[in-house]
């Protein structure tokens, strides 16, 4: 059974590569040892805090309690459907989220090719609910199974009693810091189902284009593209520290887009039910933080050159600095547009 180690550096388990120390930590490969890690005293004094991929996670000081770090791994089709043409697919919360993606293209199984190359791991997906490019994981979930910490009993969860939203669910809500996932469940389509690829959203049909694809791409087309849209647009966290989209897009009412609108010809909007969703980089770059650097030297920390919506750690940042720099961007934002940005991305 897994043990606790003391004093240990965070930096490998964050995108941001922030040096912050944990008092406690232990990785666990199943919920056997899980359970084994709950019922440590030094678990029970809690706090606790779960560990995925990091991508997700501004740590603006040391972790006083115990970080997990969940390494459940296992990626299976586990049943099929030949009335609807669809498959289940059942993969362990500690697996890549890209690397299910690809798996699933392997076992000619559809769905989430728009997800690719979304940082993180299997088990934060759904407390997220993540999206891009047109797809969200709620398309395709089925249900997951969650480990409930202060009882050790396994539970399993169906879509409705998750409370999808968006970048939301029941975990970041009621439900938070309550459960522990262990694996989730998707329903994916075999191409006998002749859905049609989603190529509408963002730069997806003209990326493909650009790589020589005309006609009728393929989930795998698709997947190439967002591959190489979020390439091309997002820094790579093992070259410059990141934790991908820190903002939230805002949604406000079709009167204040259409007031903005006068004010701003050039803003970009979608229409959402009950408003229009408004793209957070856009207005964070009209405020003149895109390319911001701060910090000694040629500066520390900041606002990538390309991206306006990720703050970056250039090396030497701490996560205070950056908490700070996104205070300022959503006072700025809010001063400028009247428009009150969230971070996606969850800061302790």
């Amino acid at each position: 059974m897994p043990h606790l180690e003391e004093h240990v550096s965070l930096r490998p388990y964050n995108t941001f590569g922030l040096d912050v120390e944990a008092r406690y930590f232990a990785r666990f490969a199943s919920a056997d040892e899980l359970r084994h890690l709950l019922a440590l005293p030094e678990v029970q004094a809690g706090p606790l805090l779960i560990l995925g991929g990091g991508s997700n996670l501004l740590l603006t000081q040391g972790f006083g309690g115990v970080v997990l770090k969940n390494e459940i791994k296992g990626l299976e089709v586990i049943g099929e459907d030949a009335d609807t043409h669809t498959a289940l697919l059942r993969a362990g919360a500690g697996e890549s989220w890209h690397g299910l993606v690809e798996y699933a293209l392997d076992e000619d199984l559809h769905g989430v090719e728009n997800l690719s190359l979304i940082p993180g791991t299997v088990g934060a997906a759904p407390l997220q609910n993540i999206g891009a490019y047109g797809a969200e994981l709620q398309d395709t979930f089925e249900r997951l199974e969650a480990l409930e910490i202060k009882t050790g009993e396994l539970r399993i969860f169906g879509k409705e009693e998750c409370g999808f939203g968006y970048r939301e669910s029941v975990f970041k809500g009621p439900l938070k810091n309550q459960f522990v996932v262990t694996a989730v469940v998707l329903r994916l389509h075999r191409p006998a189902a002749q859905r049609p690829t989603n190529v509408r959203y963002g730069d997806i049909q003209t990326t493909l284009t650009d790589l020589g694809i005309e006609s009728e791409p393929t989930p795998r087309d698709v997947s190439r593209a967002v591959v190489h849209i979020r390439r091309s647009k997002l820094p790579d966290p093992a070259e410059i520290g990141n934790a991908g989209s820190f903002f939230k897009n805002p949604e406000v009412s079709q009167h204040k887009f259409d007031e903005l609108k006068n004010r701003y010809p050039a803003l970009p909007g979608y229409p959402v039910p009950g408003g229009v969703k408004v793209p957070a980089g856009w207005l964070i770059e009209q405020a003149g933080f895109k390319g911001l650097r701060r910090g000694e030297g040629l500066g520390t920390h900041g606002v990538h050159d390309r991206q306006a919506l990720v703050l970056v750690n250039h090396g030497g940042a701490t996560g205070q600095e950056l908490r700070e720099l996104a205070e300022e961007i959503i006072r700025s934002v809010r001063d400028l547009f009247g428009i009150e940005l969230h971070p996606e991305v969850n800061i302790l």
